[in-house]
């Protein structure tokens, strides 16, 4: 059974087929670019939620952005007077472009627009609706008059220690603005007391203002460890997984699973935990700009192919999408085989992971050009799409020509960007003797045969040539399918290019 399919199973076991729609939820804190790993969240809970569909399990899947965190790294991408706003709530902090209505409703302007083109289809909604609105305030009430049982909870589960002052809440203060800096050290039951200390983190400095307000109505914010279970409760959240690094023991998630039933009352929703999806090998940081935006590695490849990243993976493991490497064309080969089995069978892993990259309509595709020899042939000016993959299905040749276009310009390593040399390479005019006696053997079988790409292609395996035909032609020890190459070209211009190199 596909690894989804298993886990939508064991929702459906939990709760059968209730009246009201199961919430599913995630959720990120556009703190700037969001980084394309932030996708396999959205994804697996996106597929969960399109597979209780088909079964007939009503559900809503909701995405928060978390617009009143604080800003608390600099992406480096920004203009250094972006500094100033450090520490204050994402909601609070003008917009980049001037546009936007904040900072965070502008980096989560282009997640969504990720989000939908990969054909995920949640409710979308900020945090600051819920503190706003008020729907936070009795969550806030019950956390500070439960503030040690809370301070007991992260010492037993976590190992945190906090002192005997300490309150589970941040406000903003009413001088600076900021929400990072502020201490809560008091609740007289509809205020709080608190400081707004200079140095009670790294990445911002406080006013110094001490005061007291309300916390209810948007003046306050929870730390994320009881925000999470508050917000279970507040939105009625029945599925959420998380990354592994909140779903250790002792991590964020079983602190706020613990908080949520001995404070909140609540049941934690199903868990689902995930690997990571990695760029380069790397775990990314939105506010720091490390890594790849999801914006730029979805414009990279079509809706299906990136789907396929996300989801092709068993949740238990890590995927590492490297733009720079080898992915692209191995999802698109690992695509190809989904295909032609999909069209033998129905009722393997790989046939549904092929329903599920398509969540509207299955394709009828026809014949599949290699995404890489698309991509070499792209580079050659005198080679015609069309000629090279005449019985290609012609809207799927198209498609993957314009994504490896801007793939070769943007990303490709070297090995995959080829540039048919006008005149020999200097690389091989060092070709030894039996290489050029091979290649005379070469240029009489071509003159004498006019052999197709496939016998031409024997031959060179039978010569054992390609490295130096990839010199002579390419000015580089690797290529495409040789023979297929050599075939495209004007026959006299390879007898010209090989009668240089045996010189």
């Amino acid at each position: 059974m596909f690894w989804a399919d298993r886990i939508a199973s064991e929702i459906e076991e939990k709760f059968g087929k209730p009246k009201e729609p199961l919430v599913i939820r995630d959720e990120k804190t556009p703190s700037g670019r969001v980084h394309i790993g932030s996708m396999r969240g959205v994804a697996i809970h996106g597929a969960l939620s399109e597979i209780l569909s088909e079964r007939g399990v009503k559900n809503s899947f909701f995405y928060e952005f978390n617009d009143i965190d604080p800003m608390d790294g600099f992406p480096e991408y920004l203009p250094e007077s972006f500094r100033a706003y450090m520490g204050m709530p994402l909601m609070r902090i003008p917009s980049p472009d001037g546009k936007a209505k904040n900072f965070a409703e502008y980096f989560a302007n282009e997640f969504k627009e990720v989000i939908i083109a990969a054909g995920f289809k949640p409710e979308f909604y900020n945090v600051s609706e819920l503190y706003l609105s008020g729907k936070m305030d009795e969550s806030i009430r019950v956390a500070l008059t439960h503030a040690a049982e809370i301070r007991r909870i992260y010492k037993e589960v976590s190992g945190s220690i906090k002192p005997d002052d300490w309150y589970p809440l941040s406000v903003i203060c009413e001088n600076c603005g900021k929400v990072g800096t502020t201490k809560v050290f008091a609740f007289d039951g509809e205020k709080v007391s608190y400081r707004c200390e200079e140095r009670m983190v790294k990445w911002a400095e406080g006013c110094g203002h001490e005061g007291s307000i309300s916390p209810f109505g948007g003046n306050a914010k929870f730390p994320f460890k009881v925000e999470w279970p508050a917000k279970w409760k507040v939105m009625e959240v029945k599925v959420e997984g998380a990354g592994k690094d909140h779903s250790t023991k002792g991590g964020a998630r079983d602190v706020a699973a613990h908080i949520a039933k001995e404070v909140f009352n609540y049941e934690p929703p199903f868990d689902a935990p995930y690997e990571f999806l990695l760029v380069g090998g790397r775990k990314m940081s939105s506010s720091k700009g490390r890594g790849s935006s999801a914006a730029e590695i979805a414009a990279l490849v079509p809706a299906k192919i990136l789907r396929l990243a996300l989801l092709g993976k068993d949740i238990n493991q890590q995927f590492n999408f490297d733009p720079e490497g080898d992915t692209i064309p191995v999802l698109y080969d690992l695509y190809d085989k989904l295909a032609e089995g999909y069209k033998t069978t129905k009722d393997d892993d790989y046939a549904r992971l092929f329903e599920l990259i398509h969540p509207e309509t299955v394709p009828e595709l026809g014949q599949l050009p290699r995404f890489s020899q698309v991509a070499f042939v792209v580079q050659m000016p005198h080679m015609n799409l069309d000629q090279e993959f005449p019985h290609a299905d012609k809207a799927e040749l198209n498609e993957r020509a314009k994504y490896a276009k801007r793939w070769l310009s943007e990303y490709a390593p070297e090995k995959y960007v080829f540039k048919l040399q006008e005149a020999l390479p200097d690389s091989a005019r060092q070709i030894d003797d039996e290489q050029k006696r091979a290649l005379a053997t070469l240029a009489d079988f071509i003159e004498r045969e006019h052999p197709d790409a496939e016998a031409l292609h024997a031959k060179l395996h039978e010569l054992k040539v390609f490295k130096t035909i990839y010199l002579a032609f390419l000015g580089k020890e690797s290529g495409p399918k040789a023979g297929w190459f050599l075939s495209s070209l004007d026959k006299a211009f390879v007898l010209k290019r090989l009668r240089e190199a045996m010189r």
